[in-house]
């Protein structure tokens, strides 16, 4: 039977894949909006008024559905993960409380005006209602990641053992954590990518019933240029994420290539066929029929081909290697775990000491708690081998991303040639069905990142602080399975309504005059 923490786990996991359906394509379709919004006031032409206002209307449909998806998202840190809520609370919900106070906030008080204020206010006062609302939409983005980027990176904070929880002691260091930065402009720019590809498969779709065709051709321009921006950037941003994963989460990295033992100049695996027989410390070969990109991973990594990349069983067992082939001793994970094990032991007996009133024996608690607390998550692994990620969805995943992306790329700029130099291909069928099978395709490139990011880093809630095992609520099994398949039903019935809803929508709309204003 599947434990608590597998059922807290993939409702987790459950939840937030259903909300990442939503959130990039709000993020882009904000910037989507602003935008044509921006071309209709500087151009004076009505019919950009409609089209603007047709496209607002898909983003104001999925705005809603993404709001009800998050909000259970947050309840879930208290219901599912309560533990994890009390040790790190003080950090993970300042950034959150930020989210919910400002961010939210200024969507929500400019949505309004947005939807509701045409004719009603001025034409520039509209168009920055229109902005701001995409400026908030991608502010509620980066409160997010930056709480998300400080379980992968845990930083600006001191362990009170009296409270026995982390405090926040320095906000810009959680604020202004790099792989928060990254993660950020990473999603923001993806979102753009998932938006463009959207307003280019449906404007594609227009194109082939031949309905609006000179609006359909507008709009794929802008859904084209904002995409091959927004991929552009992503891809920029991915390797500055990668450096960082390189620096903080070694093993997610290890785990993405499939890598056991590392060297200095490795290469990049292009394509291969993972051995899921293959386990650490074993002499299976680890990747059949492999093509790899010679030195690709070190200049991935570290932007330096001579350089040493750490493979599973060289992590596990602290070994690194020099330019010159020598070996250097790191802190191999049976050593972490007892190091772990002897700051959890120095937590109790702080605990001890201070309710017998012993200040000498408090500080000496507190000294082995401070010289080892880096490892403390690593005494609630049974084995080093349990700190390694599901390698096979990890590796697959990354190559799924990467793929796509690319396809992407070659997408946008297709889309770019076909309206600037080449607009006959816009009446062709074959143009119009690349466009309208890409939209399947960049949520499935979209689902990929998130789980690389997110399986990568498994099992570590917070980054070798805290298990998933040891982050879970007091609950039954049979509760968290209740809500998980109540969940599935309810996440899944508001994807149909909102597919249902928008493809609706869209139909009615090709079967009239999108550009008019009324």
């Amino acid at each position: 039977m599947m434990s608590v923490v597998d059922w807290s786990r993939a409702q987790f996991a459950l939840t937030a894949m259903y909300h990442w359906l939503f959130v990039p394509l709000t993020i882009g379709l904000a910037l989507v909006v602003a935008v044509m919004e921006t071309i209709y006031y500087r151009t004076r032409q009505e019919r950009w008024k409609g089209i603007t206002k047709f496209w607002m209307t898909l983003f104001g449909i999925n705005f809603a559905i993404g709001v009800a998806t998050g909000i259970i998202l947050e309840f879930e840190f208290g219901t599912n993960w309560s533990n994890y809520s009390w040790f790190v609370g003080d950090i993970f919900g300042a950034p959150l409380a930020i989210e919910g106070i400002f961010a939210f906030f200024l969507e929500a008080t400019f949505v309004a005006v947005m939807f509701f204020g045409w004719n009603r206010v001025s034409r520039g006062f509209h168009l920055a209602s229109t902005w701001l609302v995409a400026l908030g939409v991608s502010l509620s983005a980066l409160w997010i990641l930056v709480a998300n980027a400080w379980m992968q990176n845990p930083v600006g904070m001191q362990f009170d053992p009296e409270q026995m929880r982390n405090v926040m002691d320095n906000f810009c260091e959680v604020a202004f954590n790099a792989v928060a930065m990254n993660k950020f402009f990473h999603a923001v720019a993806s979102g753009w990518t998932l938006a463009g590809v959207f307003v280019i498969g449906v404007s594609c779709w227009m194109l082939w019933r031949k309905s609006n065709i000179e609006a359909a051709r507008d709009s794929l321009k802008v859904g084209a240029w904002v995409g091959f921006a927004g991929i552009i950037f992503t891809m920029w941003t991915g390797d500055g994420s990668a450096v960082q994963v390189a620096k903080v989460q070694p093993m997610k990295l290890a785990a993405m290539e499939g890598l056991y033992d590392g060297k200095v100049g490795q290469e990049l695996v292009g394509f291969g066929i993972l051995n899921t027989d293959k386990r650490p410390g074993d002499d299976l070969e680890a990747i059949h029929c492999e093509i790899s990109i010679p030195y690709g991973l070190s200049i991935l990594a570290n932007h330096d081909p001579n350089t040493f990349v750490p493979g599973i069983n060289d992590l596990i067992n602290g070994i690194a290697l020099t330019p010159e082939g020598d070996t250097v001793r790191t802190v191999s994970y049976a050593e972490r775990i007892a190091l772990g094990r002897d700051a959890r032991q120095a937590l109790r007996d702080y605990d001890t000491a201070r309710h017998a009133g012993d200040s000498a024996a408090m500080s000496a608690a507190d000294a082995r708690i401070r010289d080892n607390f880096k490892y403390f998550g690593y005494a609630y692994l049974d084995k080093p081998e349990d700190a390694v990620p599901p390698v096979a969805l990890t590796f697959y995943a990354f190559r799924v991303m990467v793929v796509l992306g690319g396809y992407l790329l070659l997408l946008c700029i297709l889309a770019i040639f076909a309206c600037k130099w080449k607009t006959s291909w816009l009446e062709k069928p074959w143009l119009h069905w690349v466009g309208i099978i890409s939209i399947p395709i960049v949520w499935i490139c979209s689902q990929a990142g998130w789980i690389v990011a997110e399986v990568g880093r498994q099992p570590w809630v917070i980054q070798d602080l805290m298990p998933t095992n040891a982050a879970i609520s007091d609950v039954t099994s049979g509760s968290v399975q209740f809500t998980f398949w109540m969940f599935a039903v309810l996440f899944t019935a508001l994807l149909i309504a909102e597919i249902s809803i928008m493809l609706r929508y869209i139909g009615k709309a090709s079967k009239s005059d999108i550009e008019a204003t009324h």
